[in-house]
C-alpha cells in the first residue's frame, strides 16, 4: 500500500506503482480532501485517516502488506503499525510526524502572530502562515493544525516491523536529523541516504526503487 504526502496524490508515485505492480497487487489510494477522493467537509484528526486507510484494507479483504509512505502517509503508517498485525514491511521517505527542531526566530514568529491577533483582531495576518497552510480553506486549516501538532515520538518504540528509511540528502522539509530519529526510536529500522530532497522517490526513483525492492524481498 502506498500512503501518499499532504497536499499531494497516489499520483506521485507513478514510479514507485508501475515498478512495484510486476511484483505485488499494488494499492494506491488518494487519501481523503485529495486527489480524486472527496473533499474533507469535516475537519479530521490523523485517526481519520487512519480509520479510512482500515476501512479500505477491510473492504478489500487484505490479509498481510507492506507499506510505501511518504512524508504524512509516514504519521498514518506509525499509528497502524502499533497494531495492525497484517503489516509486513514498512517503508519511509521523508517521513513526517517527530517533533521538530525549532529555531528562536521560529519561535519569535509563533509568538509575535499570537500577540497581533490579539491587538487586531480585524486584521489579515496571513503572512505568518506556511506556503501549504495558506492554500488550504478554514476546514482544512483546522485538519491540518490538529495533524501537525500531533508528535508521534513515543510510538516509535512500538513499532516491531522491519522498516527502511530512505530520505534524500538535501531533503529540507523532514531533515536528516528527523530520519536518525526514526532510525534510532524503531528497532529494526535501517537508514539509506540518496541524492535527492524530500521528493527523492521523484527525482531519483531508479535508486529508490532499486533499494526498495531488495528491502521487500529479503527473507521473503
Amino acid at each position: 500500500m502506498f500512503l501518499h504526502g499532504y497536499l499531494s496524490c497516489k499520483e506521485s508515485f507513478n514510479y514507485q506503482i508501475d515498478f512495484f505492480s510486476r511484483n505485488y497487487r499494488v494499492l494506491a489510494p488518494d487519501l481523503t480532501g485529495f486527489g480524486e477522493n472527496l473533499p474533507l467537509t469535516s475537519p479530521y484528526f490523523l485517526d481519520d485517516y487512519v480509520k479510512d486507510v482500515l476501512k479500505l484494507l477491510n473492504q478489500l479483504d487484505i490479509k498481510r502488506y507492506h507499506i510505501i509512505c511518504h512524508s504524512f502517509g509516514a504519521r498514518i503508517a506509525i499509528k497502524l503499525a502499533t497494531f495492525d498485525k497484517r503489516i509486513d514491511k514498512i517503508i519511509i521517505t521523508g517521513g513526517a510526524g517527530l517533533k521538530p527542531k525549532r529555531s528562536i526566530s521560529y519561535y519569535f514568529k509563533v509568538y509575535s502572530y499570537k500577540i497581533l491577533k490579539k491587538l487586531f483582531k480585524n486584521k489579515n495576518f496571513s503572512r505568518f502562515g506556511s506556503s501549504d497552510y495558506k492554500r488550504l480553506n478554514d476546514i482544512e486549516k483546522l485538519s491540518f493544525k490538529r495533524i501537525i501538532n500531533e508528535n508521534l515520538d513515543d510510538l516509535l518504540c512500538k513499532i516491531d516491523n522491519k522498516v527502511l528509511l530512505i530520505y534524500g540528502k538535501k531533503d529540507t522539509e523532514t531533515p536528516i536529523y528527523m530520519a536518525k530519529k526514526f532510525n534510532k526510536g524503531i528497532k529494526n529500522s535501517k537508514l539509506e541516504l540518496i541524492d535527492g530532497n524530500h521528493f527523492c522517490f521523484v527525482s531519483n526513483y531508479e535508486k529508490f526503487n532499486n533499494i526498495a525492492i531488495k528491502f521487500l524481498k529479503e527473507n521473503s
